[in-house]
C-alpha cells in the first residue's frame, strides 16, 4: 500500500510540474499548423513527352467542411470514441482517473482516456509515444484547442485528418477508397466501419483484418443504439449488413504492371521514403498514346481468348524504338488485380520459331544463300544420350525441296534442324548469345526450333537487331531521375553493338518481309502504311505462342500462354492469338518511318522459291524477290 501511495504521489507531482511548465511554455495553440499543413511531396512519373504517367504518393486527402459531414457519421465517431464530446471541455476527468488507476494497478500503460480533442492534439502536435509527459501535454493542448475552436471546428479537423491506412487521410478519401462513393452517401454500417478503422488502421482495416473490422463495427453499432443515436430497427439492419470493400487498385488494370515495375525499380535505388515523400521526377521512355492503344488491343483480344480458353490465359508485350531501345509500351498481363506477375520482364518462355531468324542470319553469314535448296523430309537423329530425335512440322506434312526463303516464310521445322546441323551447334549457341539472351542456348538440334527460354524483353531486343540495321540495343524504360530541386540524380547508360553488317541485315529484312507481304494480302480489314517484318513462334502443344514484328519505327514482341505452362490446345497458333494483338495495335498508331534501311549495293532478283532457279514473272506462282 505504501509503495502505491509513493507512486501516486510521484505521478501527481510530475503532473503538477508538467502542467506548470507547459502552461508557461505554451499558452496557445499555433493554428498555422492546420492552415499550412502540407502533405509529403509525391514523386511524378512522366512519359516521353512530359505528360504525367503516374504518381507515387502515400498521403491521399480530401477535405470536407463540417456542414457536409453526415450526422450519422458524427454519431458513429462519438459512439466509438467520445460520446460526451459536446459536454466536456476537452478532457474527461472521470476517464483520466479511471485509466490512471488501471495503469497503476497493471504497472504499465494499459488503458487510455483520450477524448476526440485529445486525439486531435496528439495527432497534429505530439508523438505517439506512451509517456506521462506526453500525456500531460496532450491534456493541456486539448484544453487550449477547446478555448480556440468550436466543437464543430474540432470535429471537422479531427475527421479530416484521421489515418485510414494505405496513405488515406480523412473520412471523405476513406469513403471513396473503400466504397467508391462520396461521403454524403455513407450508410449507417459504413459510418460505423469508418469509426472502427479510425481506432487502428492496422488492426481494424476491412482489407487487412476483415474479422476484426466486422467485430468492432458491430460493437460501435451496438453503442450507437444504446446511446439512442439509431433505432433498434436501423441497428438490426446495419448489424446484418455484409462487410463489403471494393477490390480496388487505382488505375488501369493493365497499366498497373508498368507502374509497379517503376515503383520497384525506384524504391530499390532510393528507398520508399524518397519515392513517396521527396518529390522525385522520373522521366520514362513510355509513350502514353502508344501505351493506351497497346493496352486496348491486348485487352480486346485477350478478353475473347480467355472466354474460349479460360481465365488462366495470360501474356506479356513490349514495344521499343529500334534505333535507341527506348521502351514505348510495356504490358505485363491481363489484369494486375488478379496477378502482379509481370510477364513482360519476369516470365521465361520457350521461343519456338521466333528463334529461327537468328539461325537464318548465321546461315547467311556462313555463305548459305536465301536461294539455297534443302529437302523437307522425315528426319531421325541419334543423340549422345542414346535417344532418337524426330522433329516434325506443325502439320506433319513433308513438302520436299524448297529454298531457305520459303522455309523461313512458312516456318518449316525440318529444314531449320538441317540448317542447324549444317552450321554446327557449337557455332549457333555463341552466335545466339550475342542477341542478348541471359540463359544459354544448347547445342542440341532441338535448339533450332526455339527451346531457348527468354523474356519478352529479351525477344524484342533480339528481333530488333533486324529492324535496327544489324545493331543490338539494350531496351531501357527510364531516361533520367531528378530530385525535388531539379538536379539530375540518375541517367540511363546506353548499350549497343553491331552483330550484322548492313548487307547481311538487308537480306534478312527481305526474308522476314515475305510472310508479312502475304499477311497483308490476306487481310480483309486493311493494313497500315509502312513496311513490316515479322515472325511467329509456337512451342510443343501450344504452351506458348509468340509474335515478334517490326516497322522501321517500332519493334514489338508478345506471347500468349498459361502461367503454369500447360498447353493451350491443339492446332492453336500465333495467327489467332498473338498476331491479332500486334496487328490491331499497329493499325491504331502512326508510322512516320515507312521503309527499312537497305544496302544500296544489293539488287533484287526473282526466283522460284521451290527450286531456287531465276524467274521472270513476279505474278507467277512460287515466285519471290530476294536481295543478292
Amino acid at each position: 500500500m505504501y509503495k502505491k501511495l509513493v507512486i501516486i504521489g510521484i505521478c501527481v507531482c510530475s503532473m503538477l510540474l508538467g502542467v506548470g511548465f507547459f502552461i508557461l511554455e505554451k499558452n496557445a495553440v499555433d493554428i498555422s499548423v492546420f492552415e499550412n499543413y502540407k502533405t509529403a511531396q509525391p514523386s511524378v512519373v512522366l512519359d516521353d513527352e512530359g505528360q504525367v504517367l503516374a504518381r507515387f504518393e502515400l498521403d491521399k486527402r480530401a477535405t470536407v467542411s463540417y456542414d457536409k459531414i453526415p450526422a450519422i457519421l458524427v454519431k458513429a465517431f462519438l459512439a466509438a470514441e467520445d460520446h460526451a464530446f459536446f459536454d466536456h471541455y476537452g478532457v474527461s476527468l472521470r476517464g483520466i482517473v479511471r485509466s490512471f488507476f488501471v495503469n497503476l494497478y497493471r504497472r504499465r500503460y494499459a488503458q487510455g482516456a483520450s477524448t476526440i480533442t485529445q486525439q486531435l492534439a496528439r495527432g497534429m502536435f505530439l508523438s505517439y509515444e506512451r509517456t506521462l509527459t506526453r500525456k500531460i501535454q496532450e491534456v493541456f493542448l486539448a484544453i487550449q484547442l477547446e478555448r480556440q475552436f468550436s466543437k464543430e471546428q474540432i470535429l471537422e479537423l479531427y475527421l479530416n485528418n484521421i489515418y485510414f491506412g494505405g496513405g488515406i487521410y480523412g473520412v471523405e478519401a476513406a469513403c471513396r477508397r473503400f466504397w467508391n462513393k462520396p461521403l454524403d452517401q455513407v450508410t449507417v454500417d459504413e459510418a460505423a466501419m469508418l469509426a472502427a478503422i479510425a481506432a487502428s488502421a492496422r488492426l481494424y482495416s476491412p482489407i487487412n483484418a476483415p474479422a476484426n473490422a466486422l467485430k468492432r463495427r458491430n460493437v460501435i453499432l451496438h453503442s450507437m443504439q444504446q446511446l439512442d443515436f439509431i433505432t433498434p430497427a436501423i441497428y438490426e439492419k446495419a448489424i446484418h449488413a455484409h462487410l463489403y470493400v471494393r477490390n480496388y487498385a487505382p488505375g488501369n488494370p493493365v497499366r498497373l504492371y508498368l507502374q509497379e515495375w517503376i515503383r520497384i525499380w525506384a524504391e530499390s535505388k532510393w528507398g520508399k521514403d524518397a519515392l513517396y515523400h521527396k518529390g522525385l521526377r522520373i522521366k520514362t521512355t513510355i509513350n502514353i498514346g502508344m501505351q493506351e492503344k497497346a493496352e486496348r488491343a491486348f485487352s480486346v483480344v485477350f478478353s475473347s481468348l480467355r472466354k474460349q480458353m479460360g481465365e488462366s490465359l495470360n501474356g506479356g508485350m513490349m514495344s521499343i524504338e529500334p534505333s535507341t531501345g527506348r521502351v514505348k509500351v510495356m504490358v505485363g498481363g491481363f489484369d494486375f488485380r488478379q496477378s502482379q506477375y509481370n510477364r513482360a520482364i519476369q516470365a521465361h518462355r520457350q521461343m519456338g520459331s521466333s528463334f529461327k531468324p537468328i539461325l537464318y542470319a548465321l546461315a547467311l553469314k556462313a555463305g548459305i544463300g536465301a536461294d539455297s535448296v534443302f529437302v523437307d523430309e522425315p528426319l531421325q537423329l541419334s543423340l549422345p544420350n542414346g535417344s532418337i530425335y524426330q522433329p516434325q512440322n506443325w502439320n506433319h506434312i513433308f513438302e520436299g525441296p524448297m529454298t531457305l526463303v520459303k522455309a523461313l516464310t512458312i516456318s518449316n521445322n525440318i529444314i531449320a534442324v538441317k540448317l542447324f546441323l549444317k552450321i554446327g551447334g557449337s557455332y549457333v549457341a555463341p552466335w545466339a548469345k550475342q542477341f542478348g539472351f541471359e540463359r544459354e542456348v544448347t547445342e542440341y538440334p532441338s535448339a533450332a526450333l526455339g527451346t531457348a527460354e527468354v523474356t519478352v524483353e529479351e525477344n524484342v531486343a533480339a528481333f530488333n537487331v533486324f529492324a535496327n540495321n544489324g545493331v543490338y540495343v539494350k531496351p531501357y524504360c527510364i531516361e533520367w531521375v531528378k530530385d525535388q530541386g531539379g538536379s539530375k540524380i540518375w541517367e540511363t547508360e546506353h548499350h549497343s553493338y553491331r552483330i550484322l553488317d548492313m548487307r547481311l541485315n538487308s537480306q534478312m529484312v527481305n526474308l522476314l518481309m515475305q510472310r508479312m507481304i502475304l499477311a497483308q494480302q490476306q487481310s480483309p480489314d486493311g493494313w497500315f502504311d509502312a513496311q513490316s517484318i515479322g515472325k511467329t513462334g509456337s512451342t510443343n502443344g501450344a504452351a506458348t505462342t509468340w509474335f515478334v514484328g517490326a516497322t522501321p519505327g517500332l519493334t514489338t514482341a508478345l506471347y500468349v500462354g498459361r502461367d503454369d505452362n500447360k498447353p493451350m490446345g491443339k492446332r492453336l497458333f500465333a495467327s489467332s492469338t498473338t498476331f491479332p494483338v500486334w496487328k490491331m495495335f499497329y493499325k491504331s498508331i502512326k508510322h512516320p518511318k515507312k521503309q527499312f534501311v537497305i544496302d544500296p549495293s544489293l539488287h533484287a532478283e526473282l526466283i522460284n522459291w521451290l527450286t531456287g532457279e531465276p524467274a521472270d514473272d513476279p505474278n507467277e506462282p512460287n515466285v519471290v524477290s530476294i536481295l543478292k
